[in-house]
């Protein structure tokens, strides 16, 4: 038998296999229907273990883990399927069509926004790109960004959440558990750190240098040609800053923005210190209540899943099975569980889509915790 015919033999295989898979899926339908009627689960991991082993004995030693791995996939696309039916009433379900239901409405000019740090900070300069004219509310820290969304006294929160160099901000994406909020809006800003110091100091004259953890580690290798200077990380690179200048210590320096050199009077001794040119952070806008404004193609959800095998393999088989894009997966251990995990999920698909819709409704529903955080734009 030559090439042509085998593969020919091969198209005839598969033609039956997708005959007998579309049966196949049209049973799983009728038996979620059955499970959403009599109020049953959709997992159940004895039956799938039953029909494992019936297939084990079918194809021998020769092909039985081959076998295995395939109808991991099948049982895998069958759960997804079923949870999409049954989850059709769902709460979660109206939620998302209620907010797909509304026009996108265009993100607005002006609005109180708060931010980590004070004038000058990088945030800053997120949320002056982000609004045509935020009023700006300065705080101490990130969890305090979050405490203005929850009380009102702000609209929105410019917070860091990720930087090409140094990773994700850790803290961020705890708070983001913590706190009911939303994102509406995320931006890319290049980043230069730059190293401030009192007019005509020079760079020996150095013993301290304040900022903040992240840009220490983004400026790693500048550092380390320093002798005895000590670092000192502080709560914002802006507040390093104003500390150097209200200091009047001529051996004290930060790391901080050229816009702070203006702000605080102070000198530039070296511009642009950070290990590479392209150093960038991603921040996000926050705000009380999901809105979904012009332009949103990303989506961020987090989600608590079963510590046993597999679990994660079988979420991201629904990403696969439904083509939906995911761009960015996060985890961060689970403080009082012992080696346990959150896992946070970026995704790039269009909110109006049904594949979107029906992936997060199955999501919803495959794990012991799920969070929608948000569908939003991100400015590039």
């Amino acid at each position: 038998m030559n090439l042509d015919e085998l593969r020919n033999k091969i198209d005839g295989i598969d033609s039956e296999m997708c005959r007998l898979f579309a049966e196949r899926m049209q049973v799983v339908t009728d038996i979620a229907r059955y499970k959403k009627e009599n109020k049953m689960v959709v997992y159940h991991p004895s039956r799938a273990r039953t029909v494992l082993h019936n297939i084990s004995k079918q194809l021998g030693s020769e092909f039985e883990g081959y076998g295995r791995s395939l109808y991991h996939t099948i049982f895998d696309l069958s759960e997804s399927y079923q949870t999409r039916v049954l989850s059709e009433d769902a709460q979660f379900f109206k939620q998302i069509k209620e907010i797909t239901s509304k026009p996108p409405m265009p993100f607005p000019k002006r609005a109180s926004v708060a931010c980590a740090g004070c004038e000058g900070a990088f945030a800053h300069l997120a949320a002056e790109r982000i609004f045509d004219l935020p009023e700006m509310m300065f705080v101490s820290n990130f969890h305090s960004v979050f405490r203005a969304i929850d009380g009102g006294l702000c609209e929105y929160g410019v917070l860091p959440i990720e930087n090409s160099l140094a990773g994700s901000v850790n803290a961020i994406y705890d708070l983001l558990a913590e706190h009911n909020v939303s994102i509406v809006r995320s931006i890319r800003l290049k980043v230069d750190h730059s190293l401030l110091t009192h007019p005509g100091v020079k760079l020996e004259d150095i013993r301290e240098i304040y900022s903040h953890q992240q840009a220490i580690s983004q400026c790693s290798e500048f550092l380390s040609t320093l002798k005895d200077v000590r670092v000192i990380a502080v709560e914002n690179t802006a507040e390093a800053a104003r500390m150097v200048a209200m200091s009047g210590d001529k051996t004290k320096a930060s790391l901080s923005s050229r816009l702070c050199a203006e702000l605080y009077q102070l000198q530039v001794l070296k511009n642009a210190v950070q290990n590479r040119d392209n150093n960038y952070t991603r921040f996000i806008c926050i705000a009380k209540q999901p809105q979904i404004y012009c332009g949103a193609n990303r989506t961020s959800i987090m989600m608590v899943l079963p510590h046993r095998p597999g679990s994660l393999f079988r979420i991201l088989s629904r990403f696969n099975a439904t083509g939906v894009n995911l761009v960015k997966l996060e985890s961060r251990l689970i403080p009082e569980r012992e080696f346990e995990y959150r896992f946070y999920f970026d995704i790039e698909a269009s909110v109006y889509s049904s594949e979107f819709q029906s992936l997060m409704c199955e999501l919803n529903t495959s794990g012991e915790q799920f969070k929608y955080f948000g569908t939003y734009a991100e400015i590039i």
